[in-house]
């Protein structure tokens, strides 16, 4: 049978079109089903810290806690964190803290952040300024003897009970790596740097980070999601500090500019990383998700939202020369005081100063989960998808 040149052109672009529409439908196949993760593992900071730093010194005071737990439970909060709003969005149970040795359960993961974490090691005691001796770096390292010494005690037991709080092995590599860190360098930094020495140490920090995101991919980590860093300028711990400001120093909102300008340099650059990281570590779905905007706009529209002004914080006493933090017991003009919680923690956004209520984890998580400030734009339960 012969054909024309005029009729073999079209038959080919009819060719090419079905092959291209049909790759482009499995594309979207492969990216609309959901992950069905069967556990997570996080690292990161007091923002996501389910119970760590309380487990290595001393643990948290009431009222945190009061809003769901109805006592303590290891959390900066008076209840449940982001991390707690994705566990239970993704049908997991709430991450135990892996320096808990007490009650824990890590069948379906585990989390290795500590309060006052930071992506570099800081010369720093946690006694003196709150840092924690558990950096990224090292949360990694417990991530490591964690995954090597389950599975061989997984191996060892003959007993399914003993078995039912550890993971199985093979849930690692289809398992959710979480991170939200990088908050305390920028705190950490305001204390000891200038803005020109900050703005030449952050490659570095973002760098630091970089490393431990590629020795997680070693480790098997395929599913990874991470959490930019908030507006540290607006935390009502240090803007009731600012007295008689020059123009330009706070913004219309009341947060401190250089603090935040810091924090958005910081972002950019991790952004910047996660694409690199991307296109470097090919096997991996890496999942960059704004959260400062999230909490920024919060933030900037508290009322818009249901909460009451962005300032004003539940538990404890802080004031241009007192602070007060929640559960504890100061002295104010004078007097000894107690610095309790407000009457509804539900209106408000900032639970002690520096870290937020419940209401507002809620409203921030209720942003983070459905995709809409991530890069790649997917919902977290379909963020195990590589994108090419």
């Amino acid at each position: 049978m012969e054909f024309s040149g005029g009729t073999v052109f079209p038959v080919m672009l009819l060719l090419l079109c079905a092959l291209l529409i049909s790759e482009g439908q499995n594309m979207a196949d492969s990216t609309s089903s959901s992950c069905d993760y069967p556990a997570i593992y996080n690292f990161g900071d007091s923002n996501s810290d389910t119970g760590g730093i309380a487990a290595a010194f001393f643990p948290m005071a009431a009222p945190c806690g009061e809003t769901y737990f109805h006592n303590p439970a290891g959390r900066a909060s008076d209840g449940r964190l982001i991390i707690d709003f994705i566990a239970d969005h993704l049908g997991l149970p709430f991450l135990s803290p892996y320096l808990d040795s007490v009650g824990s359960n890590f069948q379906h993961g585990a989390n290795f952040a500590t309060g006052g974490a930071t992506i570099r090691r800081q010369n720093e005691s946690w006694f003196e300024t709150g840092v924690s001796p558990f950096p990224l770096d090292i949360q990694v390292e417990h991530y490591t003897q964690f995954k090597e010494r389950s599975a061989y005690f997984y191996s060892q037991d003959k007993v399914a009970s003993d078995k039912s709080r550890l993971p199985k092995p093979e849930d690692f590599s289809k398992a959710l790596y979480t991170f939200d860190v990088g908050q305390n360098d920028l705190a950490a930094a305001f204390r000891k740097m200038s803005w020109e020495e900050l703005r030449a140490a952050l490659p570095d920090i973002v760098n630091q980070f970089a490393k431990q995101i590629r020795g997680m991919y070693e480790r098997g980590a395929r599913a990874v999601w991470i959490h930019n860093t908030g507006p540290i300028g607006c935390l009502p711990a240090s803007t009731v500090k600012v007295k008689n400001p020059p123009p330009g120093y706070l913004d219309e909102h009341g947060c401190i500019k250089s603090q935040n300008d810091a924090a958005m340099e910081f972002n950019t650059q991790l952004k910047e990383t996660v694409v690199q990281l991307r296109a470097e570590l090919s096997g991996a779905a890496i999942t960059y998700v704004d959260v400062y905007s999230a909490k920024y706009g919060l933030i900037s529209n508290a009322k818009k939202h249901g909460f009451e002004e962005a300032s004003k914080v539940c538990c404890g006493i802080h004031g241009l020369e007192n602070d007060v933090w929640c559960g504890n017991k100061g002295i104010v003009n004078g007097s000894e005081v107690y610095g309790g919680s407000c009457a509804e923690p539900g209106g408000i956004i900032s639970w002690d100063g520096v870290h937020y209520t419940e209401a507002a984890n809620k409203w921030i998580a209720n942003l983070v989960l459905n995709g809409s400030l991530s890069d790649p734009p997917l919902p977290i339960a379909r963020a195990c998808h590589p994108q090419i």
